[in-house]
């Protein structure tokens, strides 16, 4: 069974989960605090990031998009289950331009500010969250939520009628941000109702199950009907 350095709340490592359990692949969890950046992670990603998946004979597969591809080629859907890379070359091109949205800009312009300001910093005993990074993220937020809103209003799922690795990218960080209870809801638009339809699959389920010592999850964590 693969094994995989991860921390609770990181986006990516959540991707990566969700992608394999919607595979149907079993995986062994072993959380880590990258920002603490001891010896013996470094020695595998100088990076200081998460996810790292060893999976022997393998290498370590080091970062999302090495572990993105490493899964697609050795634990691809057989069965009744699709590939979250879809075949059509339009919206297997959507998928690889939102990805990139969302692990990089939405990632650098939100995510990354909250975690590092609600949890990173209350970990390293490094100071209070500072207010004027929040506001910032937040509004931020209220730009991203707004351009998914308006996607997914004209379009079943994120890249077009079929589920993607988009979507999973997506859901994995809202499901972070939601955790730390950075959403306003009713505010959402378009992406609460396709929230609460990926919320839903059964790959979400250990992920609703998470927590966080010292941190409580929000009241819309674990709630489907929120």
């Amino acid at each position: 069974m693969p094994t995989l350095l991860h921390h609770t709340l990181d986006p990516s490592s959540r991707l990566v989960r969700l992608m394999l359990a919607e595979y149907g692949v079993g995986i062994e969890l072993v959380e880590t605090a990258p920002w603490r950046r001891e010896p013996e992670f470094l020695d595998v990603n100088p990076a200081a990031t998460v996810p790292v998946m060893f999976d022997e004979p393998f290498p370590p597969i080091v970062g999302i998009l090495a572990t993105i591809a490493h899964i697609e080629a050795n634990f691809g859907p057989e069965g009744p289950v699709e590939s979250l890379l879809p075949e059509n070359a339009g919206e297997k091109a959507e998928t690889w331009r939102l990805l990139e949205w969302v692990l990089i800009k939405l990632g650098n312009e939100v995510t990354g500010y909250l975690l590092e300001e609600k949890l990173i910093k209350r970990a390293m005993r490094s100071g209070s969250p500072d207010p004027a990074v929040l506001r910032i993220a937040k509004a931020n937020l209220g730009e991203h939520l707004a351009y998914f809103s308006w996607l997914l209003a004209t379009r079943r799922w994120l890249a077009g009628d079929t589920m993607t690795l988009a979507d999973f990218a997506l859901a994995a960080h809202f499901s972070t941000l939601d955790y730390m209870g950075d959403i306003d809801w009713d505010k959402a638009g378009e992406a609460k109702d396709w929230y609460a339809r990926i919320k839903s699959r059964p790959a979400f389920r250990t992920l609703l199950a998470d927590r966080v010592v010292g941190m409580p999850a929000s009241r819309t964590y674990t709630d489907l009907d929120f």
